[in-house]
Order: C-alpha cells, then sequence, then structure tokens
C-alpha cells in the first residue's frame, strides 16, 4: 500500500482530447529531467497526426495505419501513443532511466489502441541502431533539439535510421535565450549535409494546438 502510495504521489496526469472525444492520460513526473513532462511542441505533433490531411476516416484518409512508427527522445511517450491510437506499430525510444514512465504510459493508455500497437526501447543517440531496422515509415521526434551535446550523435541516429522512404518529423519550439539559438544553428548546419527539410505551415497544422514558435519540419535524406 505504501509503495502504490508512493508511486501515486510521484506522478501527475496531462489529459490530452483526440478529436474522436478519446482521452490519452498522460502522466508526468513531479521529479526528474525534461524527459519527465509533456513539452508543448510534443502535444502541437501529437495533434498534427490526427490533422484531416493525415486522418480522416469519414473520408478513408488514414496515413498512420500499419506504419512502423519510431519515436527519438519520447520522454513521456505522448506522441508514439498518439500515433498507435490512430492505427501505428510504434516503438518509442529514449534513455534507459526513462523507460518506467513510458511503459506505465503505455500501460495506463492500452485500452484506446485499436489495430495499432506500441512497445518502449532504449536507443542512446549516435550508439548502434541495427535494433530498429528496416528503415521506418515515419521517425518523430518532439523538443530534440535541445543539448548541444546531443547534437551530433543525434544527426547521427537519424542518418542511420532514415531509408529512401522514410519520412522524420520534426516539432521544435524556438527558443531564444541561453545556448538554444545556438544549438539549432548547430543542429541544421550538420542536418543539411544529409538532408533536406520543409516547414509545415500552421495552416495545416491543428487550429488550437499550433503556434508561430512552434515549428513542424518534415525531413528527407537526400540521397
Amino acid at each position: 500500500m505504501a509503495a502504490a502510495e508512493a508511486e501515486q504521489n510521484s506522478y501527475f496526469v496531462r489529459e490530452i482530447e483526440k478529436n474522436d472525444g478519446c482521452i490519452l492520460k498522460m502522466k508526468q513526473c513531479y521529479k526528474g529531467d525534461v524527459g519527465c513532462v509533456v513539452w508543448d511542441a510534443a502535444i502541437v505533433l501529437s495533434k498534427y497526426l490526427e490533422t484531416k490531411q493525415l486522418y480522416d476516416p469519414a473520408s478513408g484518409v488514414n496515413t498512420w495505419a500499419n506504419r512502423y512508427v519510431l519515436e527519438l527522445g519520447a520522454g513521456t511517450g505522448v506522441v508514439g501513443l498518439m500515433a498507435a491510437t490512430l492505427g501505428a506499430q510504434v516503438t518509442v525510444t529514449d534513455l534507459e532511466d526513462l523507460q518506467t514512465l513510458l511503459k506505465v504510459n503505455i500501460q495506463e493508455n492500452q485500452a484506446i489502441i485499436g489495430s495499432g500497437s506500441i512497445n518502449a526501447k532504449v536507443l542512446k543517440w549516435g550508439e548502434d541502431v541495427s535494433d530498429f531496422l528496416p528503415p521506418p515509415d515515419y521517425v518523430l521526434m518532439a523538443d530534440c533539439i535541445y543539448y548541444e551535446q546531443a547534437v551530433v550523435p543525434l544527426v547521427e541516429s537519424l542518418k542511420q535510421l532514415a531509408g529512401p522512404n522514410t519520412l522524420v518529423i520534426c516539432c521544435y519550439e524556438q527558443r531564444t535565450v541561453g545556448i538554444n539559438p545556438k544549438v539549432e544553428r548547430q543542429f541544421f548546419e550538420l542536418l543539411q549535409q544529409d538532408f533536406k527539410w520543409e516547414e509545415v505551415p500552421l495552416d495545416k497544422q491543428d487550429p488550437e494546438f499550433s503556434s508561430p514558435d512552434i515549428r513542424i519540419l518534415h525531413i528527407r535524406r537526400k540521397f
């Protein structure tokens, strides 16, 4: 009982309503690193996944059905969980110390995952990615452009993972303070050597869950 109570007290829940009325219940940690909470960019990306040009069951549109989707730097797992509820076969990845939170949130939301699936695995950027190949159809990443020391390994992982048909969807908040502009610049300087990208305009994003300072990019490998 004490253990269950302690676990209950270590989490707080953020609810994200899907367009079909179902609720994603995301547990976040009171204490921990940046991966322990749901960031705005993760919500913006999650809601983008169910915009009508990508997911509109009434018109027979479902970009995600049976697609292999890999999320990098998943944190709480909200983006990957959204994709799984839309029918994707999802693997959410992050460091070892976030696996418990990912698995808790997968379990919490299992009831609203129909034809999709989701599992959590450890992936440290820059290290071997053979467990995640063949290349995914989609790589999703929200607010991963954050730590300066992570830029090189992140781009290296993207190079190893992205095949000719892989679409990387990257969502991040543009931050103008501290080291953030430098980190962002370094990321794109490195990325352009092997990738090309285009920005998703605001009118193609969720009308409520979007913001001028949160960008969504479609990124593809140059071959």
